[in-house]
């Protein structure tokens, strides 16, 4: 019994430490104080698009503290913000937007991931594309092994010249 518990938590831990696609941390702001474990916190993240250059998001998500946070069980809320920003010229070469071409449509592309929960629930961000507006978009949502959120937040990005 206590080896089939400890690889449930092994198995939990290293599912919620090999799920982030290359966010950095901001910084947080404690939302409840917690006796044992770390306190509720609303975390702001950065991440750079990983195929269009010069364009950065900047998600603000719940993250579950207490004794349940620390021991990676507990169920972090389906809230999330996003706010996605050009930071230089866009310069999309022909692959690149045939592959962003690719994009428009009901699936779009992952771009950012975050476990919420030990095995059924994380946070995720895909990009679309707007060809015939020239624009990126940027879809913050939450889903579950059975059912996901209705939450979700949108950011776009025009492409537009870039003066210097």
């Amino acid at each position: 019994m206590n080896r089939t518990l400890g690889s449930v938590l092994l198995a939990a831990t290293l599912c919620i430490g090999a799920t982030r696609t290359g966010a950095e941390e901001i910084g947080h702001v404690d939302t409840v104080w917690k006796l044992v474990g770390s306190n509720h916190r609303i975390v702001v993240e950065a991440f750079d698009d990983p195929d269009i250059p010069n364009v950065t998001c900047w998600v603000s998500r719940p993250v579950t503290g207490g004794l349940s946070g620390a021991v990676g069980l507990a169920t972090d809320p389906s809230h999330g913000s996003i706010a996605c920003r050009q930071r230089g010229p866009i310069v999309l070469p022909p692959a690149l937007h045939q592959k962003l071409e690719k994009e428009v449509g009901e699936k779009g592309a992952e771009v950012f991931k975050a476990r919420t929960s030990p095995l059924f629930k994380s946070m995720q961000v895909t990009r679309f594309f707007d060809a015939r507006r020239d624009t990126i978009l940027y879809l913050i949502w939450s889903d579950r092994l059975v059912e996901g959120s209705p939450k979700n937040a949108l950011s776009v990005v025009p492409i537009s010249p870039w003066s210097q």
